[in-house]
């Protein structure tokens, strides 16, 4: 059974994106963490996003300006298996992209019993909360920023009951940054 991982970036108020829906902030130039980075682009996996967070990386790493600043990343990132959640996209243009308009829940389990690489969630809170309440994500990978916004929105916005999660790793960077390996408690 494949798994499903989340990978986002969090500020240490709990934000993921600002108030303007921007993740700029998220990213270091640091050689450290950018080879921390480089190595999980260039995984197996399959990325899933929602619309919004897909239009966002899309209109970036396929561009010139991401295989100059991040070559690595973004050989990654283009690589690998695509799939989009949306109601409203007919097309995509990013290579290696399907598009799925079915019910959330019911295709991520569907594709949860597919052989197969795991697949990792980066951005999509929304996507994120429907998930982690269905308990269909196996694991949470967060990148605490030592940042604060003050404002945005966090990936678990409109849960409903509490979820609870046990930590299997942890790794402090140069930088500030502290990534943190969480899994759904029992």
């Amino acid at each position: 059974m494949r798994k499903l991982v989340v990978f986002n970036a969090v500020t240490l108020d709990g934000y993921f994106v600002d108030g303007k829906g921007d993740m700029g902030w998220a990213h270091k130039n640091d050689d450290e963490w950018n080879a921390f980075a480089s190595e999980n682009a260039s995984g197996s996996g399959v990325l899933v996003f929602g619309r919004i967070t897909y239009e966002l990386m899309a209109s970036y790493w396929p561009t010139p300006m991401a295989l100059q600043n991040s070559p690595e990343v973004a050989k990654g990132m283009n690589a690998m298996p695509k799939i989009v959640f949306s109601r409203t996209l007919d097309t995509v243009s990013w290579n290696n992209t399907k598009v799925l308009k079915g019910d959330l829940a019911a295709e991520v389990g569907k594709l949860k019993q597919e052989p197969g690489p795991d697949m990792v969630i980066l951005g999509s809170g929304s996507i994120v909360s429907q998930l982690a309440q269905q308990n269909l994500i196996d694991e949470y990978q967060i990148a605490l920023s030592p940042t604060v916004l003050g404002q945005g929105r966090t990936m678990f916005e409109g849960v409903k009951q509490k979820l609870n999660f046990k930590l299997t790793n942890s790794h402090p960077f140069g930088n500030g940054t502290v990534f943190l390996r969480y899994q759904p408690a029992a």
